[in-house]
């Protein structure tokens, strides 16, 4: 797989996607697209409506939980969890390097009960380092 790295069996993450890179996603068992990109980033990038057509032509199901710089929401938080909760398969979620992706990943983990250890031990195998949002994290995983 490309640009694609795995964080659990179910949940992988991506650098900006290409439309070509949707066939692919689907040939690899991905069920679901999710998009932490706000439209406009990189004016030059695929936009959401490219992304989810490329989705929907591929049969895999498309949601939009854009991250914008100003940071994470409860809302956001939540708008994974249920997303995980949907998904009937593995997902792929991406943004410009995937470190947002990740980061929402582990807020949604954190507060669906998960060890912080263990998310920032899953996150730093697929390379991303999380230690700008562990106090969030474990401030999450306490309630």
């Amino acid at each position: 797989m490309s640009g694609f790295r795995k964080l659990t069996e179910n949940v992988l993450v991506s650098p900006q996607l290409g439309v070509g890179d949707i066939a692919e996603a689907a040939a690899s068992g991905i069920t679901m697209i999710v998009n932490n990109r706000p439209d406009g980033e990189d004016p030059d990038a695929p936009q959401g409506a490219e992304i989810a057509a490329a989705a929907a032509a591929a049969g895999l199901n498309y949601v939009e939980i854009p991250i914008g710089h100003s940071g994470f929401s409860e809302p956001q938080v939540d708008a994974m969890i249920a997303a995980l909760d949907q998904a009937e398969g593995p997902i792929l979620a991406y943004c410009r390097s995937g470190t947002r992706s990740t980061f929402l990943w582990a807020l949604a983990e954190a507060k669906e009960g998960s060890d912080p250890e263990e998310i920032t031990r899953i996150a730093a195998r697929a390379g991303y380092d999380i230690s700008p949002i562990r106090a969030l994290i474990d401030m999450l995983a306490a309630h």
